[in-house]
């Protein structure tokens, strides 16, 4: 793990919190990645994010996968930055990149069940949250 880790801005804690839903099964799918491109591209949340932080972001989450304790460090980094009033933001970001691809492993589920807890998000918001990013992402 680097010596010091960069602080997160709120933009940057959402980008980290999509791009460890996308490595968390160990494979980054080219739909999770345009999920997370167009989210980024798009949404208003992230007016005035500098895209290019992006791939620091992405090396820090990757870095951060490969310790002991990395996820908890990430999501405390996450906590850290990112008012609680997005934290609701976080997970429907988070479910929207888990259901890019149109499949939820095992991986990314316990990932999601783990956002949930560590951003509190309360279990009926969360299964609406989680129902919306299914319709979504439904295909013919």
């Amino acid at each position: 793990m680097p010596k010091t880790l960069p602080n997160f801005s709120a933009q940057d804690a959402l980008v980290a919190i999509m791009v460890t839903v996308s490595v968390s099964d160990e494979s980054i799918r080219t739909s999770e990645l345009v999920a997370i491109e167009r989210q980024v591209n798009h949404l208003p949340v992230f007016a005035n994010y500098d895209a290019d932080a992006m791939r620091v972001v992405a090396q820090t989450v990757y870095k951060l996968m490969e310790e002991e304790d990395g996820l908890d460090t990430l999501f405390a980094m996450v906590r850290d930055a990112l008012p609680e009033r997005l934290w609701e933001t976080a997970y429907a970001l988070a479910c929207d990149v888990a259901a890019a691809d149109g499949t939820l492993g095992q991986a990314e589920l316990r990932l999601l069940e783990e956002v949930r807890h560590e951003l509190e998000i309360d279990r009926l918001h969360a299964a609406a949250i989680e129902r919306a990013a299914r319709a979504r992402h439904l295909t013919l």
